[in-house]
């Protein structure tokens, strides 16, 4: 190896040697004090190539628009039997009776035999009822916060109405929630709605096929029989 080749590779490493001591050191470090932005680390922002910030979650004010994800499911199995059995005998026999005769009160014998009423009753009710439902309610729904408390829960509350030829679909939603509880993509879960108040009124052809009419209410909740 001539004398050029090595003057070149020792200017190369000596270069080499400098850019190491001049980039400053990242390692990691366990200290907790001074600011966060003075510690150096192998955070993920400093050593990862495709790390990508988290938007920030946008404040919520008066009047702005949060989604909620209604997803509401509830069992309901009731089960109730009633035997009931009555028996009564009653019998009933006049002995002795009073004759007016003008003015005064005078026995009356009762050549004709003694009458009698004789009864029995025999009463006897059974019944069995078996209720088992399962309801299930999903759907998404556009909420104005209407009010801030001091404490800073948001009062929401919405309404949506769809109609599709006679089908009309009426939906409302009130409730209380916590801003931490919003996501980053301004929703949130009805399960984190506090005194929610969800109301769904269907209207058509559809809802006509299963509802019940006046009388069959009236009797339902009367039980005349």
């Amino acid at each position: 190896m001539n004398t050029s080749r090595k003057k070149l590779l020792t200017g190369i490493a000596a270069i080499g040697v400098m850019l190491v001591f001049a980039i400053p050191s990242f390692g990691q470090t366990s200290s907790l004090l001074g600011p966060v932005d003075a510690r150096q680390g192998l955070t993920l922002d400093r050593a990862s190539w495709t790390y990508q910030k988290v938007n920030e979650p946008h404040p919520i004010g008066l009047y702005d628009q949060v989604t909620v994800l209604v997803d509401s499911k509830a069992t309901n199995v009731n089960y109730g039997m009633m035997d009931r059995k009555k028996d009564a005998y009653g019998s009933l026999s006049l002995s002795n009776w009073i004759l007016l005769k003008g003015l005064s009160v005078v026995p009356d014998p009762q050549t004709a035999g003694e009458p009698k009423v004789r009864g029995d009753v025999n009463n006897k009710m059974r019944s069995q009822a078996d209720l088992e439902t399962h309801e299930t309610m999903q759907f998404k729904i556009a909420c104005k916060v209407v009010d801030i408390r001091p404490n800073g829960i948001l009062v929401i509350e919405g309404i949506n109405h769809l109609q599709n030829n006679d089908e009309i679909s009426d939906y409302s939603l009130t409730g209380e929630i916590r801003a931490e509880d919003i996501k980053p993509d301004n929703t949130v879960m009805s399960a984190n709605i506090a005194n929610l108040r969800i109301h769904k009124l269907d209207q058509g052809h559809t809802y006509d096929g299963y509802r019940r009419g006046w009388l069959l209410k009236l009797m339902d909740k009367y039980q005349p029989f």
